[in-house]
């Protein structure tokens, strides 16, 4: 088949939704105590295939954020900014959104000893800031996103890896310098977090957040691997080409981080620069391959269950979050004790048949599949929400 550049590549979206769909999976176990070892983030240093999803999401992120400010020529213009500033505030709204929507369900249950009225117990749970998570997945998208845009229209591309390498390297002296590898004792991160954010408002993991203040800088220089590895793939006009180019820079990308793992744990919590190095070049490198596979073989029926997702991401993803917190969050009276959807599926029905880890597996499947009914819906008619 003859490799012809499309206005749109396929692999793109088959690529997005399939980090859509894994986080989607890896998030909504039926039992936090009961998951298979390859779906578990590593405790501290190390990989496992969960922690390369959400990094091959950002790395996504920046082509995608490449290809569309191609089209204002990456020039400044106030309706430009606009745009950038208005996406960054609105993705940043939603992961408060969706943190503050936890912390009322968690209140309403939390009051049910307190003998208060319907409204007033609804009324203390939904005005609860005190334990408002600030930061988070949906957060850290949005910034890295309005930072990564700002400075694409900002500064000529020719000085972005010059910004990555000053950027990452910065980075390791501060965790160097800041006992930011320790889990124990003072951590520069952990003390950023605590002090500017304060305790009840970061998802406190060895004292500081997965997606805290001071870890933003390397995700920034992730995203904006990706926004010049979308550049080379939009200035390539062959995809054999795309691909071997995507190949060559997720090859370097992947033994440099490797590599230099030695003296800089690749470790997800901190974000750290050889984590960078490891996951973008692990996404360039899947992602050429599935251009191959996709673009240039064109075998495409099994990437339709992935377009869905990949065509309507953020939108996908926040549904699913709000699924979850309301599988969590809605009681209802079984068999004279109260549950919620999520206990009883799990518990009354896949548990007993399929065992803990086999039942807790097949209820985040089912999670997934019930997303997908509704991005595959969204997919046929055309329907495409963009967040």
């Amino acid at each position: 088949m003859e490799a012809k550049a499309s206005s749109r590549l396929l692999s793109l979206d088959v690529l997005r939704g399939i980090t859509i769909a894994g986080m989607i999976l890896v998030n909504n176990p039926g039992s936090w105590g009961h998951i298979y070892a390859p779906l578990r983030h590593a405790e501290w240093n190390g990989l496992t295939p969960t922690d390369l999803i959400f990094p091959f999401f950002m790395f996504i992120m920046g082509i995608s954020t490449f290809i569309s400010l191609r089209k204002f020529n990456f020039e400044f213009s106030v309706p430009t900014l606009r745009k950038i500033l208005k996406r960054t505030f609105v993705i940043f709204l939603i992961g408060l959104g969706l943190s503050w929507l936890g912390v009322s369900f968690g209140t309403y249950h939390g009051l049910a000893a307190d003998n208060l009225g319907f409204w007033e117990r609804l009324g203390r749970s939904v005005t609860n800031f005190e334990h408002l998570r600030i930061l988070g997945v949906m957060q850290r998208l949005a910034l890295t996103y309005g930072i990564t845009s700002l400075i694409a229209i900002f500064i000529k591309h020719k000085y972005i890896p010059y910004i990555i390498v000053v950027g990452l390297i910065g980075y390791f002296l501060l965790l160097l310098f800041g006992n930011g590898f320790a889990t124990e004792g003072y951590n520069i991160l952990a003390v950023t977090d605590q002090s500017i954010l304060g305790l009840n408002h970061i998802y406190t993991e060895f004292g500081l957040d997965p997606e805290g203040i001071l870890s933003t800088i390397p995700a920034v220089c992730h995203v904006l691997i990706g926004f010049y590895c979308g550049k080379i793939l939009m200035e390539t006009k062959d995809n054999q080409q795309r691909m071997l180019h995507l190949f060559i820079i997720g090859a370097i990308l992947t033994f440099s981080g490797f590599l230099l793992s030695y003296g800089c744990p690749i470790n997800k919590k901190i974000w750290s620069p050889t984590f960078v190095l490891t996951t973008c070049g692990l996404g360039a490198t899947f992602l050429s391959l599935l251009i191959w596979i996709i673009d240039v073989k064109g075998y495409k029926k099994w990437s339709v269950f992935f377009e869905s997702f990949g065509v309507n991401p953020l939108f996908i993803y926040v549904l699913a979050g709000i699924m979850a917190t309301l599988a969590d969050g809605i009681h209802f009276s079984s068999n004279e004790a109260t549950t919620n959807p999520k206990s009883y599926l799990y518990n009354d029905l896949l548990q007993p048949v399929f065992g803990d880890y086999f039942g807790s597996l097949l209820f985040a499947l089912i999670f997934v599949f019930v997303a997908w009914l509704v991005g595959n819906v969204l997919y046929k008619k055309h329907i495409y929400i963009k967040i």
